[in-house]
């Protein structure tokens, strides 16, 4: 019983150390580059180091960071190629997560969609880019939620992970007229899937990712590499 009992204590240990500093990565917290100490992070969670070394490996298998023998562990930044490798199957996910919800009809994510759409357009009046990140996060996660398809939402939180996206869109939003933009965008998906038109809403979704993508890749902070579409 103590025995089982101190190994579900390590497994919550680690999973707190897990989440919190994946957590921190994808929202930008932590910088591309930025070194992760072991003592820091367990002095930070409350724990012994050993759950912050499983952590860690996880993150690392993950494509979060990047761990250098007899260095240390630091935060990754995906290269130019990754990101556009990633962004094509965010493309395909959301398009068919666009399609799936469209032809469900009037259900809850919906509604919460059209507030959504409402409350990004306040935030963009007001030039608030900050908030206006956190909707576009909502907007995606609602969408690819509400079309009721476990593997697709598995299979896209953890694209949505490699991809650090929160990080991303933020970069993307500094382009001049990107939040215009993006907002547009949202305004058609959301139509289309309202008037049940799956094959429209997919193109749709699948023409806001790309541009969101172009926004990506235009952005000078996320990636700092040479322009070139696929470079590694």
């Amino acid at each position: 019983m103590q025995e089982t009992a101190a190994v579900l204590g390590r497994r919550g240990a680690q999973a707190r150390v897990l989440d919190g500093v994946r957590t921190a990565i994808i929202e930008g917290r932590y910088s591309p580059g930025e070194p992760l100490s072991e003592v820091a992070l367990a002095a930070e969670h409350h724990v012994s180091r050993t759950p912050v070394r499983e952590a860690l490996k996880q993150l690392q298998i993950e494509g979060l960071i990047e761990v250098r023998p007899r260095v240390g562990s630091f935060v990754r930044a995906p290269t130019r190629r990754e990101v556009v490798e990633l962004f094509e199957l965010k493309e395909m996910l959301e398009g068919m997560g666009a399609r799936l919800l469209a032809a469900r009809g009037p259900v809850r994510e919906l509604d919460a969609l059209a507030e959504n759409v409402e409350r990004s357009a306040h935030a963009v009046a007001a030039d608030d880019a900050r908030t206006y990140a956190v909707l576009v996060h909502e907007f995606h996660e609602l969408l690819v939620t509400g079309a009721d398809n476990t593997q697709l939402v598995a299979h896209y939180r953890t694209l949505m992970n490699q991809l650090a996206y929160h990080r991303l869109v933020s970069a993307s939003l500094t382009r001049p007229g990107r939040l215009g933009e993006s907002l547009a965008e949202h305004r058609e998906v959301l139509e289309l899937v309202r008037g049940k038109d799956g094959i429209g809403a997919e193109f749709a979704m699948r023409d806001h990712v790309r541009s969101s993508e172009r926004a990506t890749l235009t952005a000078s902070r996320p990636l700092g590499t040479p322009s070139s579409t696929k470079e590694s």
